[in-house]
């Protein structure tokens, strides 16, 4: 079958969907999302933490790519990376980004968008060693978004990098960075099998939230 025949065969939300009530909605974004987060979860959704992440480089051409959320609260949206890779670099240039959650199961979206900054040293190595082994020694191995000589080179770099981390769990990666994401404007989205989806942006104007219906 031909590509393009292939994707018209393709179902979209073929699940019973959850209903969503705008009207009920509380008046901060964060108790929402993480409501629909922890539901989408509940409901089977793999890995509902996984995130894509959208940046900017310095000639002003779009960058995205996926990795995991690591907290949101009243202080923001956290991610870590190095600061010296190129989403590290991107965000020292033009410290703005953009989020994006898709949760297939229960047909909902919530895109984030704001200001960027690193939260610090010492919170950057409390979250990194807060986490597993393997992410210790994923960020050991450090040289993120630099060329590769070699599959081989990688192997023994990383065996490397978990016999330290095994052994070491307290190890420090200076340029392992705790970046948080300030809001400005948090969408959500429920999708209808009708195509009547719900969208319910909140639009921060000083302290407050306005809360605003979006045609779909």
């Amino acid at each position: 079958m031909e590509f393009q025949e292939y994707l018209l065969t393709l179902r979209v939300w073929d699940v019973e969907l959850p209903h969503f009530d705008p009207e009920a909605a509380p008046d901060e974004p964060v108790p929402l999302f993480q409501e629909w987060l922890m539901h989408a979860g509940r409901a089977g959704q793999a890995e509902p933490h996984t995130m894509t992440l959208a940046t900017v480089d310095g000639e002003g051409r779009p960058d995205v790519r996926t990795l995991m959320l690591h907290g949101a609260d009243a202080g923001g949206w956290r991610f870590g990376s190095h600061s010296t890779s190129a989403k590290g670099r991107q965000l020292a240039a033009c410290p703005s980004a953009a989020l994006g959650f898709y949760w297939p199961a229960v047909g909902r979206q919530v895109r984030v968008r704001g200001s960027v900054a690193p939260a610090g040293v010492e919170a950057a190595q409390a979250d990194l060693h807060a986490r597993s082994t393997g992410a210790l020694a994923a960020a050991l191995v450090g040289h993120q978004s630099e060329v590769l000589g070699s599959v081989p080179e990688l192997a023994v770099a990383s065996e490397s990098a978990w016999a330290r981390a095994a052994a070491s769990p307290d190890a420090p990666v200076p340029t392992w960075t705790l970046y948080v994401l300030d809001p400005v404007e948090v969408e959500f989205f429920q999708g209808d099998a009708r195509r009547r989806h719900v969208r319910l942006r909140y639009r921060r104007e000083g302290a407050v939230w306005v809360r605003e219906l979006l045609w779909p």
